[in-house]
């Protein structure tokens, strides 16, 4: 079972990693649309939609590595002073009752939304470019999908440490 919940890890880390270079990409889109605006005042027609699908994008892809970091924003106040026993123990129980069934929940409601999307052609009428829409809908149901695999790395570190009585 730790096997499988470092490749787990391992696939997150590295979906996580491959994301972040689209900050590049849309670092070179807003500095672009910045000198086109300003220096040469002539907007673009494509900048908007691009930011906000390539921060979504990163945004959502990203998730699942920062759960499989430790990364993402708990009561620390409180929970630092636990045992890892107690820890795990409440860890366990919220995944059961509360993460897995809500990521179930996105799964199916975001592969809906975004096939729908798809079905339909729909584009962004956020602009007069109106890219089509569904490849940024289409990260929900995937983002799901790795958070809900990320869940299962979690539940069996949970249970790792409920045996030994630490955090490995």
């Amino acid at each position: 079972m730790d096997r499988l919940a470092s490749f787990i890890d391992r696939v997150n880390t590295g979906v996580g990693k491959a994301s972040s270079w689209l900050f590049l990409l849309l670092t070179y889109t807003l500095v672009h649309e910045v000198v086109a605006t300003k220096v040469f005042r002539s907007p673009t027609v494509w900048a908007f939609d691009a930011s906000y699908m390539l921060y979504g994008t990163i945004f959502m892809l990203g998730a699942a590595y920062t759960l499989a970091v430790d990364g993402h924003v708990r009561g620390d106040l409180i929970y630092r002073h636990w045992r890892p026993r107690v820890q795990a123990t409440i860890d366990l129980t919220l995944y059961i009752l509360v993460f897995f069934p809500a990521m179930i929940a996105l799964l199916i409601a975001g592969w809906s939304y975004a096939y729908y999307s798809f079905s339909i052609g729909e584009r962004s009428l956020q602009s007069p470019f109106g890219p089509i829409i569904w490849p940024l809908k289409m990260a929900i149901p995937v983002t799901a999908f790795l958070l809900l695999v990320q869940g299962i790395s979690q539940v069996i570190k949970c249970v790792r440490c409920l045996q030994r009585g630490r955090w490995s």
